[in-house]
């Protein structure tokens, strides 16, 4: 993990409801630089919920998320302040190229171009798709498209990362080359966390967050840097 002044994201007593379902229900959550965290449970739990308020793109009924003590803001706003989410589905742009997709991103930010393509050759060697860079994602599997989505992420060099199921479409050998990529980016200190429904690799990170009915509970505590990651349901 870099040196230096530590970020922190804050969910506070958070509740997120869609009409009469309660997806979320008055979840706290402190996470810092350094830690790789899964969430778990069953379709429906609110892991997605989860992420997506974390990420600003959902407003709580209750609560507030939080960076660096400030609130997130939208998602234009967290964006802009280092906040990248892997969603389900990618968000791919099938009409560009693997390459096309990472960099466009980081242009439209002001990164210069030959930095950002230097890191999108990064980023694409890291997942095990340096060869496919040229190919248009409609001509992509669905295992590859969700590592180019990964690397578009990486390539960002985010503050936070959330990923949805980053490892859904892939098989053992990609398993772990994204999860070995997923170290490094809590290594290189960003925070990171992953919803998944697979075991083996929630088995890889530091520790579990387990969600049922939107309620929260550690199925596996942090096992490292445990000071710098707390989490507390009703």
């Amino acid at each position: 993990m870099k040196e230096g002044a530590m970020s922190e994201l804050r969910a506070t007593d958070v509740t997120v409801s869609y009409g009469d379902l309660v997806a979320l229900r008055g979840l706290t959550l402190t996470a810092r630089p350094g830690q790789l965290l899964a969430v778990t449970g069953p379709s429906g739990a609110g892991k997605s919920t989860l992420l997506w308020a974390l990420a600003g793109a959902l407003v709580p009924g209750a609560g507030a998320v939080t960076l660096d003590g400030s609130p997130v803001g939208s998602r234009e706003q967290a964006a802009g302040r280092g906040v990248v989410i892997v969603p389900q589905g990618n968000g791919l742009a099938s009409s560009l190229t693997a390459t096309e997709n990472v960099v466009v991103p980081m242009l439209a930010t002001g990164v210069k171009a030959a930095e950002a393509y230097r890191r999108t050759q990064a980023a694409l060697t890291l997942v095990g798709l340096e060869e496919s860079g040229n190919h248009l994602i409609e001509e992509l599997s669905g295992g590859q498209q969700q590592r180019v989505a990964l690397a578009r992420a990486f390539a960002a060099e985010a503050v936070v990362l959330l990923a949805d199921e980053p490892t859904s479409d892939l098989d053992a050998a990609n398993r772990e080359r994204v999860m070995v990529a997923l170290r490094a980016e809590a290594d290189r200190g960003a925070i990171v966390v992953m919803a998944t429904h697979d075991p083996e690799a929630a088995d890889q990170t530091d520790g579990e967050l387990h969600l049922d009915e939107g309620v929260a509970t550690w199925r596996r505590p942090p096992g490292r840097h445990l000071d710098l990651l707390s989490v507390t349901s009703p």
